[in-house]
C-alpha cells in the first residue's frame, strides 16, 4: 500500500535553544489548561505566553498525519474496510470503532490502511501505541507537539498528554487511532474527556469495548484467494514457484493468518525457496519456523512472540493456558464444549473459556470452540524459553486430551442414535493421534483407539479401521502381558476388521491365533473362548469353507447352550449362524428349520419388536427368496414395516431389509415396484450412510442392474461406471463387490443376452 503522507511539522529548536520550564499547574476540565500571566524565563530563553492561549483559538497545522507504514502490501479487506467506514461515519458528537482480533490477524495493517486512506478528511490523524497507560500519554504528548512544536521541550510528558486530551476535547474533524489496547479502562478516562472526533481502536481482547460506546468489529483471517495473492506478493514477482507448488497447502497450514503469511513470504523471499520447502519446514520445525522472521523483518513481531505476549495476560486466569495446550491437540475446528467436562469445576473452566476467547485465543460457537491452527501449533510445540511451553506441561495436555476423548465417546459405536456424536468427535480423534507417537499411547489411548475401530468399520471406512485397529493391538502389546484379556480383544477386533475387508489371508490366522491363546489361558468353554470359535467359523464360511465352518457352528453352539443357557443372546446368535452356514451350503433343507426355529426363540425370548428378531426374520425370508420367492416377499414386508416402526427408516437394518425386498420382488416378476424401491433404498443410503459406505455402494450397483434388467441400459452404464469407480478407489481392484460391479458393467456395456448373477443382497 502507499505510505500515508507525513505532516508537515516546523523543525525542532536546536538542543542548545530548548527552553527548560517549571512544570505548570494543571487545571481539571475542558477549555484553559494552561494560564499563565508572564513569560517564564530560564537560563535566559524566553517562552512567550501566547504559547499557553487557550487550546480552543490553538488549530491542526494542515495535514497533520502520523501513521506508520505497518505492511507496503494490502490485500483484501474490502468489506471490513466499508464496515469501518460505515461506523466512523455516525453523527454522534464522538464515534468509537474497535477492532479486536488474534495476535496477528492484521488489525493494525488495517487500521493504518483505512487512516491513512482518510489522511484528507480528517486533521489531524494521529496514531498511538497504546499497550499501557505510559504509551497512551507519550502518545498523547507528541500530538500536544505537533499541533504546537515550541510546548515540545518546554512542557513535561504529563503535561503535553493533559493539553493534547484538552485540545481532542475542544475540537472536530480527528482521527485518533489507539492501537494495541491491553484493556478498556486504560483508554476509558481519555475517551471520557473527549466529546467530539473519532476513534478507532485495536486490540486483541474482544470484550469490554460497549461501555464505551464502540462499534465493535471482529477481524477475521483471510480468504484464501487474499492469502495467495498476499504470499506471492511478499516473495516478489520474481519467486521461482509457481502457485502449483505449495503456495494453497502452505496458506492453508497457516490458516489465512496475515503475520504467518507475512512471515513464510519474506523467508521464500530471502531464501528463494518454494512454498512447499517451507511447509516442509514448518512442518517438521515448527517452533523454529514460527519464531523464525526474514533477517531483514521484526525479530518482535513473529507469530510465536506475538502469542506470547497474550499468554502472558491470561496467565492470571487459571486454567486457561492449561486448557489451550490441551485443545492444542485436537483438530483445528469446532470441539464440543462438553468433552472438556471435569477439566476443571465448572465456574473456573467458563471463566478460563470466556478469557480466551476475550483474546481471540479460541472462538465460542455455542455448543462448540474453534482454535486457529497455528495457535495449536505454538501451544503443543516445546520452548524452553517460554513458560507456557515447557515440555512435561505439553506431554501431560496431550495425555489429558486423549483421556477426555476416550471419556466424551458414545458406549456403542454401532448404534445409529450414536453417530452424530461420533462424528463430531472423530476430527479430533484423528487430530489427536495423528499428532502424537505410537510409544506414548496410554491406556485411556488403547481404550478409544479400539472404540474408534469399530465405529470406523461400521461406517464403511475399512482402511481407517484397520489403521485404528493396528495401532490399538500394539499399545496393547506394549502394556500387557500377551495373554492378557486386553490382548486377545485387540487381536481379535483387528482379525474382524481385515474380515469385514475380506481379507482372509489376514483374518483368518489372527482369528485361529487368538481362538488359541483364549483356550490355553481362559479354557475351552470360556465367554470369550466360545465368541472366537464363533469368529473363526464366520471367516471359514466367509471362504467358502463350510466343510470347516460348520463343525466349529456347531461346536460353538453346543458349547454356548450348555454354558449360557439354550435362550442366551449369543445362543440364539449361534443358531442363527450355524443356519446362514447351511444356507451357505445349499443344505436349505437344515437352514430353514432352523432360522425357523431362531426367529421362534428369539420372538419368546427377546420380544418380537427386539432388533435381533426383526433380523432373525429378514434371514429367514432371505433363505426363502431362493426357494419360495412367494413366502419372501411377504416376510420381507412385514419385517420392514416393523424395522421402520421400531428402528425407523434410517436405520441400517431397515435399509438392508428394504434392499433385499426390491431384489424379492425381482425376482417374483414384479419390476414396478424394484426401480422405485432401489432408488429410495440408494437416496437413503447416500444421505444416511455416506456416497463411500460399502452398502451404499451395493445400493448404487443394484440400481444399475434394475435399470438393465428393465432394458435401460443408458440409465444402467453410468450408474456402473461410478459404481466402479468407487468400488476400485475404496474396496480395492480385487475385492468381491468389485468383481461383480466390473462384471455387470461388461455386460451391460456389451448389452449381451446371459443376464448377470441375482443382486447383491445382505
Amino acid at each position: 500500500m502507499p505510505k500515508p503522507t507525513p505532516g508537515t511539522e516546523p523543525a525542532a529548536d536546536p538542543p542548545a535553544a530548548r527552553p527548560r520550564v517549571q512544570q505548570i499547574g494543571v487545571a481539571s476540565g475542558h477549555g484553559r489548561v494552561y494560564q499563565a500571566g508572564r513569560d517564564l524565563t530560564v537560563h535566559e530563553t524566553v517562552l512567550p505566553a501566547t504559547a499557553l492561549r487557550p487550546v480552543t483559538e490553538v488549530d491542526a497545522p494542515p495535514a497533520t498525519v502520523n501513521v506508520p507504514g505497518h505492511q507496503q502490501v494490502f490485500v483484501g479487506r474490502d468489506d471490513e474496510l466499508a464496515a469501518l467506514r460505515t461506523a466512523l461515519s455516525a453523527s454522534r458528537p464522538v464515534v468509537v470503532a474497535a477492532v479486536h482480533g488474534l495476535g496477528g490477524i492484521g488489525k493494525s495493517t488495517l487500521a493504518a490502511r483505512y487512516a491513512a486512506a482518510h489522511a484528507g478528511v480528517f486533521n489531524p490523524v494521529w496514531w498511538i501505541t497504546a499497550d499501557t497507560p505510559t504509551g497512551i500519554r507519550a502518545g498523547l504528548a507528541a500530538l500536544a507537539a505537533a499541533l504546537q512544536p515550541e510546548l515540545a521541550a518546554a512542557l513535561p510528558l504529563e503535561a503535553l498528554a493533559e493539553r493534547a486530551t484538552a485540545w481532542l476535547a475542544g475540537h472536530e474533524g480527528w482521527l485518533l487511532v489507539l492501537d494495541d489496547v491491553t484493556r478498556p479502562s486504560d483508554v476509558t478516562p481519555l475517551l471520557a474527556r473527549t466529546l467530539t472526533g473519532r476513534v478507532l481502536i485495536t486490540s486483541r481482547l474482544g470484550q469490554g469495548w460497549h461501555p464505551l460506546g464502540a462499534q465493535v468489529q471482529r477481524l477475521d483471517v483471510l480468504a484464501e484467494a487474499e492469502a495467495l495473492d498476499l504470499l506471492t506478493r511478499i516473495a516478489g514477482p520474481s519467486a521461482p514457484w509457481t502457485p502449483e507448488e505449495g503456495a494453497t497447502e502452505l496458506v492453508e497450514e497457516l490458516g489465512g493468518l496475515p503475520l504467518a503469511i507475512e512471515q513464510a513470504g519474506a523467508y521464500l523471499r530471502q531464501n528463494r525457496l518454494t512454498p512447499r520447502a517451507y511447509l516442509d519446514l514448518l512442518t517438521a520445525y515448527p517452533a523454529e519456523m514460527l519464531d523464525q522472521p526474514a533477517e531483514s523483518g521484526d525479530a518482535r513481531r513473529t507469530v510465536a512472540r506475538v502469542w506470547r505476549l497474550t499468554l502472558d495476560r491470561l496467565a492470571d486466569v487459571p486454567p486457561a493456558v492449561d486448557l489451550l495446550r490441551v485443545l492444542a491437540w485436537y483438530a483445528p475446528e469446532s470441539v464440543p464444549r462438553d468433552v472438556l467436562d471435569g477439566l476443571a469445576e465448572p465456574p473456573r473452566l467458563q471463566r478460563a473459556l470466556g478469557a480466551l476467547a476475550a483474546y481471540n485465543m479460541i472462538t465460542l460457537d455455542g455448543p462448540g470452540i474453534v482454535v486457529h491452527r497455528l495457535v495449536q501449533a505454538i501451544a503443543r510445540t516445546p520452548d524452553p524459553a517460554d513458560p507456557h511451553r515447557q515440555a512435561p506441561d505439553i506431554e501431560a495436555a496431550r495425555t489429558l486430551a486423549i483421556a477426555l476423548l476416550d471419556r466424551a465417546h458414545p458406549a456403542e459405536p454401532d448404534a445409529p442414535e450414536s453417530w452424530a456424536r461420533w462424528r463430531a468427535l472423530l476430527p479430533h480423534i484423528d487430530a489427536a493421534f495423528d499428532r502424537t507417537s505410537p510409544e506414548t499411547d496410554t491406556v485411556e489411548a488403547q481404550r478409544l483407539l479400539r472404540a474408534t475401530g469399530f465405529f470406523l468399520n461400521g461406517q464403511g471406512a475399512v482402511d481407517r479401521s484397520l489403521t485404528y485397529l493396528k495401532r490399538c493391538l500394539a499399545a496393547a502389546l506394549r502394556l500387557h502381558e500377551a495373554d492378557h484379556p486386553v490382548v486377545l480383544n485387540a487381536r481379535a477386533g483387528l482379525a474382524y476388521a481385515y474380515w469385514t475387508a475380506e481379507d482372509l489371508r489376514q483374518a483368518i490366522p489372527l482369528f485361529e491365533r487368538t481362538l488359541a491363546d483364549r483356550e490355553r489361558s481362559a479354557g475351552a468353554d470360556h465367554p470369550g473362548t466360545l465368541a472366537s470359535r464363533n469368529n473363526l467359523a464366520a471367516a471359514y464360511r466367509s471362504a467358502g469353507d463350510p466343510g470347516r465352518a460348520i463343525p466349529l457352528h456347531e461346536r460353538t453352539l453346543a458349547g454356548r447352550e450348555r454354558v449360557l443357557g439354550p435362550d442366551h443372546p449369543d445362543t440364539l446368535a449361534s443358531r442363527n449362524n450355524l443356519a446362514g452356514a447351511y444356507r451357505s451350503a445349499g443344505d436349505s433343507s437344515r437352514a430353514i428349520p432352523l432360522f425357523e426355529r431362531t426367529m421362534a426363540d428369539y420372538e419368546r425370548v427377546l420380544g418380537p419388536d427386539h432388533p435381533g428378531t426383526l433380523a432373525s426374520r429378514n434371514n429367514l425370508a432371505y433363505v426363502y427368496q431362493f426357494v419360495d420367492a412367494g413366502r419372501a416377499v411377504p416376510l420381507y414386508e412385514r419385517t420392514l414395516a416393523e424395522q421402520e416402526r421400531v428402528l425407523g427408516s434410517d436405520h441400517p437394518d431397515t435399509l438392508a431389509t428394504r434392499n433385499n425386498l426390491a431384489g424379492a420382488y425381482q425376482q417374483a416378476g414384479d419390476p414396478g415396484r424394484v426401480i422405485s424401491l432401489y432408488e429410495r433404498t440408494l437416496a437413503d443410503r447416500e444421505r444416511v450412510l455416506g456416497s463411500d459406505h460399502p452398502a451404499t455402494l451395493i445400493s448404487r450397483n443394484n440400481l444399475a442392474f434394475a435399470y438393465r434388467s428393465t432394458g435401460h441400459a443408458d440409465r444402467a452404464i453410468p450408474l456402473y461406471e461410478r459404481a466402479l469407480a468407487d468400488c476400485e478407489r475404496l474396496l480395492g481392484a480385487d475385492h468381491p463387490t468389485t468383481v461383480i460391479v466390473r462384471d455387470n458393467l461388461t455386460w451391460a456395456t456389451a448389452q449381451a443376452t446371459p443376464e448377470p448373477g441375482p443382486p447383491a443382497t445382505e
